[in-house]
């Protein structure tokens, strides 16, 4: 034997592993430290959530969406009851469609805190850590200052929503959207900026352009690689076509700019509860929908932009109080294809990088 050559490692990371995010597992064959294959091992935290949906009403199903992508659970209430309410016909009050708003931008703001937070302390950013989790600590607050829960918030009904804020809730909101800009100049002071943090991320995972359209990824993970494309402005749902805001779109295609454009889009979801919260109505926050849910015999598919990417659910009514079949389209399960390809010819420590440049929740790949 060659004294130059080494001998395949293969090596096993997860399913439990701190960098893993949740219960995933990667098989990776490496040379020396060089990545050469990556098979990705999911199921792990496989609930059968679209056979349960069939066994349940349809009213009994929101709070197990909660428990898909748990770091931004009212976008999948939303993604839900609104898939349903289309399949009814149903329209929800104005001032339902506000709150919506303000809660599921707020969901993404805290979304993507625990990315930046996550990504920074899989480099060993303990201190990076911890300030975006203090932060997103008070949008949890008016998450339980609502609807008692600061996790699996399930604040969304069909027709509607299913608590009016709390009077001590709108200065809350206010105070944190004045702070957001110091918050986002202290990630950068001791993330973004930092020397080490860029030379882990900057030029490292390239997802192309081109391979990003050809995978079908979405959200983030497909804007950093310069693709102009959001649900909210290609496909408006509820009143998003009502509010001014941009949709960040950064062209460097590495880990850097997959998590740097969290930061640009933190400031534009400000910037849309902001004029929600200057043109909320007065008002009821529920439809006069029937006690007992019944959608007429057929079948609806709808999508949201969920701060992973497209959420879309898929429904078959038979007319009866349970779906016929549920079929969900989860972002970070599809984002996920990007890792086998991107992560070749990287050492180890690159991979665990790119991987957190995901934000995989393993609620919604396994499901």
């Amino acid at each position: 034997m060659n004294i130059n050559e080494t001998e395949e490692l293969i090596l096993n990371m997860g399913p439990q592993h701190p960098s893993m995010h949740g219960l995933f597992r990667m098989v990776v064959h490496l040379e020396g430290e060089t990545v050469t294959k990556i098979i990705p091992k999911i199921g792990y935290l496989h609930r059968g959530m679209e056979k349960l949906a069939e066994s349940r009403t349809y009213t009994q199903f929101i709070p197990y969406t909660d428990r898909l992508d748990y770091l931004a659970s009212p976008h999948n209430n939303w993604a839900y009851v609104q898939t349903v309410e289309k399949l009814m016909g149903v329209e929800i009050p104005e001032r339902a469609e506000y709150l919506r708003v303000i809660f599921g931008e707020l969901a993404r703001i805290a979304s993507h805190q625990v990315m930046i937070a996550s990504t920074a302390l899989d480099m060993a950013g303990w201190s990076a850590w911890s300030y975006a989790f203090r932060d997103r600590e008070r949008i949890c607050d008016m998450y339980e200052m609502t609807a008692g829960s600061r996790l699996t918030v399930n604040i969304m009904r069909i027709g509607g929503m299913s608590a009016e804020p709390p009077e001590e809730f709108w200065p809350a909101l206010k105070s944190f959207l004045d702070d957001t800009p110091e918050m986002l100049e202290e990630y950068y002071g001791i993330f973004f900026g930092n020397e080490i943090a860029q030379g882990r991320l900057k030029n490292v995972g390239i997802l192309s352009k081109e391979l990003a359209e050809n995978l079908s990824i979405t959200g983030p993970v497909l804007r950093a690689s310069g693709v102009d494309y959001d649900v909210r402005k290609a496909e408006p749902y509820s009143i998003y076509d009502r509010f001014d805001f941009n949709v960040p779109v950064r062209t460097g295609c590495d880990s850097y700019d997959r998590t740097l454009i969290r930061m640009d889009e933190i400031v534009e979801s400000i910037k849309i509860i902001k004029q929600a919260v200057r043109d909320i109505p007065e008002g009821p926050i529920m439809a006069k929908v029937p006690k007992v849910i019944k959608p007429p015999v057929g079948e609806v598919y709808h999508r949201v932009e969920n701060p992973k990417g497209e959420l879309g659910f898929y429904i078959v009514s038979d007319g009866t109080t349970k779906p016929a079949r549920v079929r969900i389209r989860p972002a970070t399960f599809i984002n996920l294809q990007m890792l086998p390809i991107v992560a070749l010819g990287w050492k180890i420590q690159d991979v665990v990088a790119i991987f957190a440049t995901l934000d995989a929740v393993l609620g919604e790949v396994d499901k």
